[in-house]
Order: structure tokens, then sequence, then C-alpha cells
């Protein structure tokens, strides 16, 4: 009878997380003393491109399967609307402003580089700091084997991903997009072709499936960081015939692109291509999770997945739709910078919970370390905070989250500044300095800009924002006296004109069934002639 009223008081002591935040970290599971990290980047993703975030077009079941195995967070962001900025800053655990990078690199900036619009963008770090440790030092230190492979675009020589913390690399180097496309040969210097016609995504998951089978005995910190979803938009013959069967089958929209402000915006999910291109990237993350669970180290892994910054709405590719967010990459609304947040860690995270925390790319460092057991960085991680309160269901306290980006975004994007706080956005244009302010709860569209309306909260925030930019020392752009109004007219009218045309004409046309975008589609069918 003793052991048996000992038992009972025992299981009445265990405690119980509950809340709509979580059922929160299971604390009743023995959690692995080294767990192994498995960060999965995708890049120009979308938070609605995934069927888990409401897309009825692309399917993504591994990916899917991924954000419901643990913590889900609603208001998880990039930070920045551009990659390299926001790459950097999950690197460092620093907002782009402290780390220097601000802008993709190789794009133009500085006094001496017109970009023939009204400022001219402030000067950049064209490369990761040295000075910094970064997240890969601080767990090789800690006695992890580090990872990379795939997408850099953070410095070539002398800041690689080796320079910077990773033992091993596979195929990151100073590029944004894969300089061979998404077939082999891939013409990148530090990743071995593979056959002609091999998956860029697909042979980036075998590597790091590969590297996980040999280092599963001891702990390691692996980055998969895909090309994918990036231009060039390529994929298989077969995948693009599925999807534009898909698609078909929908009623036609009676147009695909709107103008918002600056440039057409893509309004519709229907891209057979693009499709194509994310059900090979869920796909190399699904072969890459089955290489755990035979290693038998999906529980005792954290796995991570996230983006770089929203999909490619305008611009570039013109592939997706953010709906019903606004805008996408390189802008300054929530379409540009919302990203899916998913930490799955069943050791110690209960499948299905969901955190409406707002949380950034900075965050992941120190997450990282709490979640290892490792002792933070303070120093070094400024930006970020450990989210694993935020994941038990525990109060967190509110902050202030900021962007900068003070230039032009290939995709429409024009130079500003943003502060959230609460359900509250401000962004701070340069241009002309005026403010817009959205309330996210009620308005996730960014659709009612309240800054006449509410003038009070839009001076307080204002004004946090302007404290928070003299306090990184930020960067702000300059006028250019060469600019030509008329030049500018004329630009934003071949945009609203002859350019949407064309767009609607070239993306209608990817669901006739005799479209063919050249004779090996992008090389992924071997010829034998």
């Amino acid at each position: 009878m003793a052991l048996r009223h000992l038992l009972l008081l025992l299981l009445t002591v265990v405690p119980v997380v509950t809340g709509r935040a979580a059922k929160g970290l299971n604390e009743q599971s023995a959690a692995s003393d080294r767990p192994n990290v498995l960060f999965i980047l995708a890049d120009d993703l979308g938070l609605h491109d995934l069927s888990v975030e409401g897309s009825t077009f692309y399917q993504t079941p591994n990916i899917d399967e991924l954000a419901n195995g643990g913590a889900r967070f609603t208001n998880g962001y990039a930070n920045c609307q551009v990659c390299s900025p926001s790459r950097a800053s999950i690197q460092t655990g620093k907002y782009p402003p402290r780390h220097g990078v601000t802008d993709w690199i190789g794009a133009r900036a500085g006094m001496n580089q017109s970009l023939g619009e009204r400022l001219f963008a402030p000067e950049y770090a064209r490369s990761l700091p040295l000075a910094d440790t970064t997240i890969a030092e601080a767990m090789r230190d800690a006695g992890y084997t580090t990872f990379f492979a795939g997408k850099w675009h953070l410095g070539g020589e002398g800041s690689l991903p080796t320079d910077h913390g990773y033992q091993i690399n596979r195929g990151g180097f100073d590029r944004g997009g894969p300089p061979g496309g998404y077939f082999s040969p891939y013409q990148n210097p530090l990743l071995e072709d593979g056959p002609d016609g091999e998956s860029l995504p697909l042979r980036l998951a075998s590597e790091t499936s590969q590297f996980i089978r040999e280092h599963q005995t001891k702990p390691f910190f692996a980055m998969l960081s895909f090309y994918s979803v990036h231009g060039p938009i390529q994929t298989s013959k077969p995948l693009w015939e599925k999807y534009r069967a898909i698609a078909s089958e929908q009623s036609p929209p009676a147009s695909r692109f709107k103008v918002d402000r600056t440039m057409p915006v893509r309004q519709v999910q229907d891209h057979p291509v693009y499709a194509g291109m994310m059900e090979s990237m869920d796909t190399a993350v699904g072969n890459v999770l089955k290489t755990l669970r035979e290693c038998n180290l999906d529980r005792s892994t954290i796995v991570i997945f996230t983006g770089d910054n929203g999909g490619v709405s305008s611009g570039d590719g013109f592939s997706t739709s953010n709906l019903p967010l606004r805008g996408g990459k390189g802008r300054q609304w929530e379409g540009g910078i919302r990203e899916p947040y998913y930490i799955r860690y069943p050791e110690q995270i209960e499948p299905k919970t969901i955190c409406d925390y707002p949380a950034t790319g900075a965050d992941f460092y120190p997450t990282i370390l709490d979640l290892c057991g490792l002792a933070p960085q303070p120093e070094q991680h400024v930006d970020g905070v450990s989210l694993v309160s935020a994941i038990k269901g525990e109060p967190v306290p509110e902050r202030a989250l900021f962007w900068h980006y003070p230039h032009y975004g290939n995709q429409g994007g024009e130079p500003s500044s943003i502060i959230r706080k609460g359900d509250w956005k401000l962004i701070h244009y340069y241009e002309d300095g005026h403010d817009e302010l959205y309330n996210l709860d009620t308005d996730p569209g960014e659709t009612n800009d309240l800054a006449l309306q509410m003038p009070i909260t839009t001076q307080r925030l204002a004004g946090e924002l302007k404290s928070w930019l003299k306090s990184v020392n930020a960067g702000l752009p300059a006028a250019d006296p060469t600019f030509d109004p008329a030049k500018a007219e004329a630009r934003a009218v071949r945009y609203q004109t002859k350019f949407k045309e064309w767009l609607e004409h070239s993306h209608a046309a990817m669901l006739d069934p005799n479209w063919k975008p050249n004779a090996t589609w992008w090389g992924s069918m071997v010829t034998n002639d």
C-alpha cells in the first residue's frame, strides 16, 4: 500500500501545461541531453504557398506533417523582405542594421549608383561579418559537427560557410540563384554535378541525408538551405503536366495580375511550373525526414523550417500569390515578410502546438541554444529571444519588432522601415516621409491605412521606430538629384499597360497543353541523340 500511495503522490505533482499556445513542452518526456538540429530554410517561400497554411493548389504533405508535428507560429517573420539580410540575421541573431547586410548581396547601392529612382540607396555590408559568432560557430564550439548544403549568398571567398563555423559545405557560395538552374549540370563550384537532369533540391536532400547517416552517433547541426523556390522558375514536364491539369479544372480568372502602387502583383495561385518546384522541394524535405526516422533520430532531433522572405508575387518570376496578405518579396507589407515558422522536437514539444507570439529569424539562435541546453550568448544574439517560454504557453513580455530596408526592391518595394508592436504595424516611407498604420488583427491584408484616423498611435510608433533606427545607427537613403520624373512616369505607365498585358498572356499560355519552354525542359529531360 505504501508503494501505491507513493506512486499516486508522484503522479499528482507532475506539472501540466495547458493553453492555446501549446499544450506546450511535454515536461513528462525525458529530453535528450544533446539533441541534434536540422534547420531547413526555403528561399522566396510565401506563407500561403503551403497547404497547411491554406493553399489549395500547391501540394506539400511532408512540410505539412512537419508543421503539425511541433510548434507552428502564426506570426512568424523573416527579418527582411529580401534574402541576404534575413539569412544573416538567422546566422547572427541580429537585425540587419546591426550586422550591416541590409540588401541582397550584389544589389547596387551608394551615392555613385543611380537607380533611376528618387533616392540613392545607402551602402551595405557585402558579406557576413567575421567578427560575429554565428550559430554554426556556437554549435561547433559546443561539440556539434556542423554541415551546410545549398544557398549561402552571404559572401564569397573568405566568407563562405566554412569561414563561419560550418565544417562541411555542399553548394554554398556567393550566388543567390542556382547558376545552372534546377537540373544538373549545376555550374556550382562547390557542388559536384550529378547525372544530367538530376534535380537540385533532391540532390541537396541526398547530401544532407548522407551527412546524417555518417554522423548519427554524435550530435550534429545541419542546415539544409534550398535554392528553391527562387528563380529561375523550372520544373520537369511530368510535374508541369500534373499541375496544368489541376489548374485547368479551376475556373479561369478574369485577370491574374493587379497593379499595386508600383508593379503588377499576382493574385492567383495557378502557376503550374512553380507548383512543380514546390512539390520537388516538399519531396526533398520528406526524404530528409525519412532519413531521421530510419536512423531513429526523429524524436531526438530539433527540426526547424522557415523561409527568408515572402513569395515572389511581383518581379522575378511573378510566380505566386500571397493573398490574403498584401504584396510579396521585396515589398514592405506582410506578404513580403511573413513566413512559415515551425519548430519540431518530439521529446519536448507537443504536436499541433500553436503559438501566436510574434517571432523573427533572429530568434532561432537563442531558441536553439535553449533547447539544446547550451548557455545563451546575449552579447551576440542581441535582437533574438528564446521562444521556449512562448512554446510552453507561459506569459511572455510584449516587444516591438523592427525592419529596415532603405533600398528599392526589384519587385516594386519602396525604401522603408517598419515597427510592429502588438497588433499595430507602422511603415515609414523615405521617398516622401509619410507613414502608414495598420491593425493586423482586424486588417491582416493591410487595406485600411489608419494613420490619419489615429494620429496619437501613429506618432507614438513613429517615435519608437525613429529611436530604434538611431540606436542601431541605421543607414538612410539620400535624394538622387539626377532623378527624372518623366522617365519614372513612363515606366509606371508601361507597368500598368503593356507589361501587365504581357504577363497576363505569358502566364495563361503555361496552361496550354501544347506549351513547351524548350526542347529539354531546362535540362530535366536527358536526350539520347
